[in-house]
């Protein structure tokens, strides 16, 4: 079990403390940026809510911006400011590692989902045929999306392989803070999503420890945000559901196939057993790099 040095005067029961302070403060800032964007964009909180009920580009930019904003500033706050942590000790390294650390996150992310799709293709009668649009339309609509999903998939980084991930690493491991912040904390932060299924869930929080894993590697949390965006964006890029999201891409229409447990169906492949495997097998990606660095 790595640990991570630990912070003075934290334990375990204070790491706790903080992480869910963390937590709270920056839910509470994303809560009201959302709420001052429904108040400028509709004049009132309620259309505001109304709106962000509707998934779609608008709700999940709009969250997705409000979130990066609202734990930016938590980790400012808790981390920066009353925890005294530094850069490094958050991951948040310099563009010299951190862009190279993006680009292998990032190739690692969309490889993950273009297997979990090819293996739904191929093994669960899953299929692609052709849509409206041209080629132009795809590429732009394309670009639109992955802007769209940049600041939702930075966010998550943020909130969950952040502050609370490095406080409860250096008092518990790095193994256990894997598994109960980066693996089963995300998946229940994505428990409400449109189809959820236990597969599902178990394949987010595999998703969630694959990320921590890559948070850990060089590049630090740009690699995580990579893989993150790789991964969402590929599987948009081809017209699957992202966690049970859909994407509405030009070109090609995106047809999951049977058995549903194998391409998991309306989830997406977030919910089939392919993306068990492919998830397993990027997990060692950045484990080697880890371990390379390391020695």
């Amino acid at each position: 079990m790595i640990a991570d040095p630990v912070p003075q005067r934290v334990t375990p029961g204070t790491a706790i403390g903080w992480a869910v302070a963390f937590l709270l403060l920056g839910t509470a800032a994303t809560a009201g940026l959302i709420c001052l964007w429904a108040l400028v964009a509709y004049g009132d909180v309620g259309s505001g809510a109304a709106a962000m009920m509707k998934v779609g580009p608008l709700s999940i930019l709009v969250g997705g911006l409000s979130q990066l904003f609202g734990f930016g500033f938590g980790t400012w706050y808790a981390g920066f400011r009353l925890l005294a942590l530094d850069r490094f000790q958050l991951r948040w390294l310099p563009a010299r590692a951190g862009l190279p650390g993006l680009a292998g996150g990032l190739a690692i992310g969309s490889a993950a989902a273009a297997i979990a799709l090819l293996g739904a293709v191929l093994l669960a009668h899953s299929r692609w045929s052709r849509d409206a649009g041209g080629l132009v339309d795809y590429l732009v609509s394309v670009v639109k999306t992955a802007l769209v999903l940049a600041p939702a998939a930075l966010s998550e980084e943020v909130m969950f392989r952040g502050i609370p991930l490095v406080l409860l690493a250096a008092v518990l491991g790095r193994g256990t803070a894997l598994v109960l912040v980066a693996g089963l904390l995300f998946a229940f932060f994505h428990g409400l999503n449109p189809g959820v299924t236990s597969l599902g869930l178990g394949n987010i929080a595999l998703a969630g420890i694959f990320l921590g894993l890559t948070f850990y590697a060089p590049g630090g949390i740009w690699t995580a945000f990579g893989a993150h965006l790789g991964w969402n964006a590929t599987l948009a890029a081809l017209d699957a559901p992202v966690s049970g999201l859909p994407f509405n891409i030009p070109l090609l229409d995106y047809r999951p196939g049977s058995p549903v447990w194998l391409s998991g169906g309306k989830f997406g492949p977030e919910g089939g057993l392919m993306a068990t495997i492919a998830i397993t097998l990027a997990s060692v990606v950045p484990l080697r790099w880890i371990r390379r660095e390391a020695a």
